[in-house]
């Protein structure tokens, strides 16, 4: 006879295992289609499909206007939403985005190198325009969606934990496994071989979606919005999130992550083209900053419990920038040496970052509690959708600016790996420049804006009835 699951107070399964387990199986999803994108979506149509490096730059800026209405539009839909789905608000529109991300992130990585080059842009427009309004459908939600598995702040922040343990998982096989199968014996990347790495990986993070939706327990619930609910307000909305600090450090903390990871991809990969010459180890290298994470998962509770998310993070970060002002300034030779100290460096700035980036996930939840404390409406979606705005904006944003950088520094995207010595140097200074600013960003947000340490924090979920 089965085990019966504990039941708390109110009749829900028991916060447990299977909680975070779901949880992070809901950011793999995510990243087994935003890792592959992220990494090589510039290199596929820059150096593969030949398109100029500063036309790429300034297609991603436009494409960033969807964004404008993409991420807030989802938002605003779910918060205004009176309908009682089935599935829960939370689950039904993820389980509509994952088969629409599934497809889209494949139409992403279209090999059309014999297309005319405006047939190239149009696909390649309405690739990404597909793929990031189907990852918003499917994001904004499941982010929204830690405030109501758990109003306790320990569970919150091992949430948070394991949803970056998740993102781990699915970057696996992105750094590890693909820049092997993609980069051939000239470190020049593949390209034809994406469209089937990202189907494949669309499968898998379908997969991971279902399991979610189906293990995932919604304890937080908020009584649904009536005919005597003040109709939805979309400019007052954002209003309210540009006076929520809690929103909007939480939200500037991932943007300086962003800014090092997304902003820099590009230059990273044509480092390790053409300055170490060594391709293949790319994503491997990569992921030096985010194994460090897991050692923390184990501890995210207590140390959460004892010093508090903001307090913790911001210790952390100050290792995070020494590590990318060493970076900056240390000579790093493009040999094997070059390659250990690199690899020493981005170890120290993981450690780091390790512990902010298991509760920064969860500082985004207590912040959506603020807004409700502080204006007594409770607007998951349109906080987490302004929260994802931003972020995608710096993901946009971030790599053109940096393109346009390289491009300043002497980069040919038609030369491939085969960059002249001092523009592969300089490749290796942009990469160290830009993680120096974006670790500064990190704490700062983190430092400075988000406003809710350990004793405010408590005082908000005991005055909301959650403490």
């Amino acid at each position: 006879m089965a085990k019966q699951p504990q039941l708390d107070k109110n009749g829900f399964r028991k916060f447990g295992m299977l909680d975070k387990i779901s949880y992070a199986a809901g950011d793999f999803g995510c990243n087994m289609s935003f890792a592959l994108a992220g990494t090589y979506f510039t290199l596929f149509w820059t150096q593969y499909m030949k398109i100029d490096s500063l036309v790429f730059a300034a297609l991603l800026i436009v494409l960033k206007v969807w964004d404008a209405i993409n991420d807030p539009l989802i938002g605003s839909l779910m918060d205004s939403s009176t309908k009682q789905y089935k599935l829960g608000k939370f689950k039904h529109f993820i389980s509509i985005g994952s088969v629409g991300l599934m497809i889209a992130a494949a139409l992403c990585f279209l090999p059309i190198q014999g297309a005319p080059m405006i047939a190239k842009y149009i696909v390649c427009m309405l690739g990404y325009v597909a793929w990031d309004a189907c990852y918003t459908v499917v994001n904004v939600p499941y982010g929204s969606m830690l405030s109501v598995i758990s109003s306790n702040a320990g569970d919150r922040a091992q949430l948070g934990a394991w949803r970056t343990l998740g993102s781990l998982a699915a970057s696996l096989p992105t750094g590890m496994i693909l820049p092997v199968l993609l980069y051939d014996e000239n470190n020049d990347i593949m390209g034809g071989r994406l469209f089937v790495a990202a189907l494949i990986m669309g499968v898998i993070g379908l997969l991971a979606f279902r399991f979610m939706i189906k293990t995932t327990v919604e304890r937080v619930h908020v009584a649904p919005r009536g005919e005597e609910t003040p109709k939805f307000n979309f400019l007052e909305s954002i209003k309210d999130f540009m006076h929520n600090r809690a929103a909007l450090g939480a939200t500037i903390f991932p943007l300086g992550m962003l800014l090092g990871t997304a902003g820099a991809a590009t230059a990273t990969q044509v480092m390790f083209q053409a300055y170490f010459k060594n391709a293949q180890i790319s994503g491997a290298m990569g992921l030096i900053t985010l194994f460090p994470m897991i050692l923390f998962i184990p501890f995210t509770r207590k140390i959460t419990e004892k010093w508090g998310k903001k307090e913790g993070a911001s210790f952390g970060l100050v290792f995070s920038m020494l590590a990318c002002t060493l970076m900056l300034i240390i000579p790093i030779p493009a040999n094997g040496t070059g390659i250990a100290i690199y690899m020493l460096l981005q170890l120290m700035n993981g450690l780091g970052q390790g512990i902010a980036m298991c509760v920064g996930n969860a500082m985004m939840a207590d912040a959506i509690d603020y807004h409700e404390w502080k204006t007594g409406k409770r607007e998951e979606g349109m906080t987490y959708a302004l929260h994802s705005f931003f972020r995608k904006l710096v993901q946009g944003i971030g790599p053109s600016i940096c393109l346009v950088l390289m491009v300043m520094l002497g980069y040919d995207e038609a030369l491939g790996a085969a960059q002249p010595d001092a523009v592969a140097a300089n490749m290796r200074y942009l990469v160290a420049g830009i993680y120096f600013v974006g670790s500064i960003i990190m704490f700062v947000g983190t430092k400075f804006i988000y406003n809710l340490d350990k004793k405010t924090l408590e005082q908000m979920q005991k005055e909301l009835g959650r403490g």
